[in-house]
């Protein structure tokens, strides 16, 4: 699979990555098999970047993931692991404590010690902050990730979910470079393309990252307003151009992404081993400048002024 580098690093990730956050679903012994299946196929058809949280399966997917490189015996130097800290669920640790973010230094320490204990690995290739705590405090993040780098835990940083401003704002106080902006891109979510997300993105060399590429094609996304007739438009021009390059409406939407010259990662998340190989034709389309805007001018019911 091609690959890019990621930010300004030298760092190599395959143009799609895995998305680790299903791989164990209810977390029965039927799921963490068909987890294990879709891992081992995501790695033979040379996905080499692997996504996690520490809440994913509630630490499970990072340990299932662990064991079926143990038993591949693979190069851990081969893939590229990122994890993500920062989301506490509720009632974590004690009874009644509500949901929050907490990007403290405490906390991001403790997390990545998790990841690593459950990874069982001596280093996290890529930590992003999952999401913006309102109460963060960027010199005390800032502390947290030269500690991190410093301890060799972790070799490069980033972030999710954060705005143009939050970004600036972070990077400001970190001599690290901030390498990956993950934030949801779909049919449906276009908000980076117009708040400066992946203008940012170009300008700084930070690596824009998709998460639920599909949302609006396989499957409804977060947030969706759309009525049944833009449902409708926007499925019917899927259908054109699935026609016309000889492949599903869900390719092409992966194709809309990685037409946009930030050079966005779509983070792949189905645990069917068909999909996860079917998703590399993206890779081979020469998707057109006119499509791209077909499908943009479709979505938004009128044409571009």
């Amino acid at each position: 699979m091609e690959s890019y580098k990621l930010g300004s690093s030298e760092v190599l990730s395959s143009r799609l990555i895995y998305g680790c956050m299903r791989v164990v679903g209810d977390n029965s012994n039927k799921s963490r098999k068909k987890g294990k299946q879709a891992l081992l196929t995501a790695i033979e058809q040379g996905y080499n970047h692997f996504d996690h949280a520490d809440i994913y399966g509630g630490g499970e997917c990072e340990i299932l993931f662990a064991e079926v490189l143990k038993e591949l015996s693979y190069d851990r130097n081969k893939i590229i692991i990122t994890s993500k800290c920062g989301v506490r669920k509720k009632d974590n640790p004690y009874k009644n404590d509500p949901a929050r973010y907490d990007l403290s230094k405490k906390y991001i320490i403790k997390s990545v010690e998790g990841s690593l204990k459950r990874l069982n690995t001596e280093y996290i290739d890529l930590l992003l902050l999952h999401r913006p705590d309102y109460l963060l405090h960027a010199e005390e993040v800032s502390g947290a990730f030269l500690e991190l780098l410093n301890s060799g835990k972790v070799l490069n940083f980033g972030v999710s979910n954060f705005s143009p401003s939050q970004v600036s704002m972070l990077q400001s106080y970190c001599e690290q470079p901030l390498l990956v902006n993950q934030v949801e891109i779909n049919i449906h979510n276009i908000t980076s393309l117009t708040d400066g997300t992946l203008d940012q993105c170009q300008q700084l060399k930070i690596t824009p990252q998709a998460w639920c590429p599909l949302g609006g094609v396989a499957y409804p996304a977060w947030g969706n307003t759309f009525t049944v007739e833009d449902e409708m438009r926007i499925k019917s021009e899927f259908d054109f151009q699935a026609k016309k390059y000889n492949t599903e409406n869900w390719i092409i939407m992966l194709a809309w992404l990685l037409k946009h010259p930030a050079k966005i990662l779509p983070i792949i998340g189905t645990t069917t081993p068909s999909r996860i190989k079917d998703a590399k034709q993206a890779l081979d389309i020469h998707y057109s400048r006119e499509d791209w805007y077909r499908l943009l001018e479709a979505r938004q019911g009128y044409a571009v002024p």
